[in-house]
């Protein structure tokens, strides 16, 4: 289910109604209270409106690419537990450093350490620890994105969460997107319009619904396995196809109608 954002914009104008309602202020008494909103509508104008919907979505290609890595170490102590796990996550980040990643772009998301149990044991005893630490890598280039997963295997990172691709050019995609929305509710409205034998007057109001800068992304979930999702991203050399990514737009539009 698409959830939508939405923004509204007003148009509008000055009336004869304004005019009256200030003469009308100005002969209260100097006594009476006024309240400290005033609204003015006309009754007859919203009856010579027309509201319709446009929705617009373009498909853009992904050029860049986020990485949610996991690193999971086991040992029979606290201690030797953590310490393999900062080692294994240390070559880890030194492998895509030098592999051209920023060390802005890589970030340490969560990290657990717990005892391993025994639970056919009366006492439950504790046979070990575990420690897994989430790494998140973002900027990736599109063309860079399986050579630096293949080699972070390689490298100590055993565990890969998801591969999410997204679009740079997102925000003018959308605006695009919204342009076509405003000229599908147009056309709309000017056939309704001609249908009831009258021309548009002009745009009362605009409802916005469709900015979700989360939705830029499109996601590959791999199920946890490195290996797998590092094979299967670049078997023998091949390349990452981040299929394409919908940037929709949505628009309810009110315009005034002439007679």
């Amino acid at each position: 289910m698409k959830h939508f954002m939405k923004r509204t914009v007003y148009t509008a104008g000055i009336s004869a109604a304004v005019a009256a309602a200030a003469l009308g202020l100005g002969g209260c008494a100097a006594g009476t209270q006024m309240p400290d909103t005033l609204k003015v509508q006309n009754v007859d104008a919203a009856e010579n409106v027309i509201t319709v919907t446009g929705r617009e979505e373009v498909k853009v290609v992904p050029d860049m690419a986020r990485i949610e890595y996991a690193v999971y170490t086991r040992e029979d102590t606290a201690a030797a537990c953590q310490e393999k796990n900062a080692s294994d996550l240390n070559a880890a980040i030194e492998t895509l450093k030098g592999l051209g990643v920023e060390g802005t772009s890589i970030q340490t998301s969560s990290y657990g350490l717990s005892p391993i149990r025994n639970w056919n044991s009366d006492k439950q005893e504790i046979i070990g620890y575990e420690m897994t630490t989430n790494l998140t890598v973002s900027d990736i280039p599109i063309d860079n994105a399986g050579t630096i997963m293949t080699k972070s295997v390689a490298a100590g990172v055993n565990g890969i969460n998801s591969v999410s691709y997204f679009s740079s050019s997102y925000d003018a995609s959308y605006q695009e997107a919204l342009k076509g929305a405003m000229a599908v509710a147009q056309a709309k409205a000017q056939a309704l319009a001609e249908a009831g034998a009258k021309t548009l007057a002009g745009v009362v109001h605009v409802e916005e619904f469709g900015y979700q800068p989360d939705t830029r992304y499109a996601s590959y979930n791999s199920g946890g396995s490195a290996k797998m999702a590092a094979v299967a991203l670049e078997d023998a050399g091949a390349p990452v196809m981040p299929g394409q990514v919908s940037v929709e737009a949505q628009v309810t539009v009110s315009y005034e109608l002439n007679e």
